[in-house]
């Protein structure tokens, strides 16, 4: 291990949360807090001096850009620092956009302290971690390809569980409704349903949306 400490960037718009996380992975040797940020812009930004190693991403910051959309932001720019997401959401809908987005690791935040360590170290090398559940669900989708819904799919259904209509999701999303409707049809087909409630319901038993 080399002498060079690894410079975290905290990104997450509660303070009572970066400051457990500060304080979890400040005792931990070759290891050092160097900033934080309250919204997603100030994270881009902030991982744009290129001073940082490894930045743990939120995925909710209320208003404005979320995790996944400040991930994307900063991995696309050149020699960017690793992004491990520290969450509380598990389901398709927050998982997969993120790590498309271009996150190296995906950790829950109930993770036990010396698990965080971990992840941060394994993020600095470039290596993967995903939280247990995170991991059995893409497993899943690889060994299930046929039956996992698509990002696009997940984001359908996801805005109608929140109520809005088929036009709506498709303002929403810059979709047809006959697309909304498509997209619909092979969410039943695939969860083996035909109502919108029970798309729903299925796919928050399975974990595909949050509740």
């Amino acid at each position: 291990m080399t002498d060079t400490p690894i410079r975290l960037l905290l990104a997450d718009d509660h303070p009572v949360v970066r400051a457990g996380l500060r304080a979890v992975l400040e005792t931990e040797d070759g290891i050092t807090v160097v900033a934080e940020a309250a919204t997603a812009e100030e994270a881009v930004t902030r991982a744009a001096r290129g001073d940082i190693d490894v930045v743990l991403m939120d995925l909710q910051f209320g208003r404005g850009m979320n995790g996944a959309e400040a991930t994307a932001a900063i991995t696309a720019r050149p020699r960017a620092p690793r992004v491990l997401i520290v969450t509380t959401y598990d389901t398709d809908a927050d998982t997969l956009p993120a790590i498309e987005a271009g996150a190296t690791g995906y950790l829950l935040k109930d993770a036990p302290p010396e698990d965080l360590a971990a992840a941060v170290r394994t993020a600095a090398a470039g290596r993967t971690t995903l939280a247990p559940t995170v991991a059995d669900r893409l497993m899943n989708r690889l060994r299930m390809p046929g039956t996992a819904l698509t990002r696009r799919e997940t984001e359908v259904l996801a805005l109608v569980a929140d109520g809005l209509s088929n036009q709506a999701v498709g303002e929403r999303l810059h979709l047809t409704e006959g697309t909304v409707k498509s997209h619909l049809a092979r969410v039943y087909a695939k969860l083996g349903v035909d109502s919108r409630t029970a798309a729903v319901a299925t796919a928050t038993d399975l974990g595909l949306i949050r509740r």
